[in-house]
């Protein structure tokens, strides 16, 4: 004879097995999409990071060169990490780099290089650095409307003291 106590294990028995029977399969898709999930953010955090290190590298090259001072190597290099990782910080910073450098010798190649970063630059302090040196190098050339353009577009409240100062000096540049 069967006792209370195993009724009740097969009553219990019976009742999962009509609550997986409805929803056994939407649990297993959701634990296919959560663990799905899991794995594609590993495999973007994968991506970002070997990505970061493969720029690090690239702007550790173009550092070298701009140390060295040879801005044919640079501006190679600055085009190369611009072109394969836009979106790394090391692109902005290597395009503030190679500016400086060509600032001496291709004051062209500096504007584009500080308007690339300025656009495309995925920090915005690196931005706004960008935009003011690239203010100042329009100031240089004589453009000072085009300087006060690109001052205008500058929006952290950290750099607004530096903002204030520069249309001075672009008004009052000859």
């Amino acid at each position: 004879m069967a006792s209370p106590l195993d009724l009740q294990k097969q009553e219990q028995l019976d009742a999962l097995k009509s609550f997986w029977g409805r929803f056994g399969t939407w649990i297993i898709w959701v634990l296919i999409a959560v663990l799905g999930g899991f794995a594609a953010w590993g495999a973007l955090d994968w991506y970002k990071r070997s990505q970061a290190v493969e720029a690090a590298v690239m702007f550790d090259a173009l550092e070298r060169a701009a140390i060295a001072g040879d801005a044919a190597r640079v501006e190679q290099v600055f085009a190369d990490l611009r072109q394969q990782y836009p979106r790394t910080a090391y692109a902005a910073k290597g395009g503030l780099v190679a500016a400086r450098l060509q600032l001496q010798t291709q004051r062209d190649a500096a504007r584009t290089a500080l308007q690339w970063v300025a656009d495309e630059g995925r920090i915005a302090e690196l931005r706004e650095v960008a935009r003011l040196r690239l203010a100042g190098v329009l100031i240089d050339d004589g453009k000072a409307e085009d300087a006060l353009r690109v001052l205008g577009t500058v929006e952290l409240p950290a750099f607004a003291a530096l903002v204030a100062d520069r249309p001075g000096d672009a008004l009052m540049a000859p």
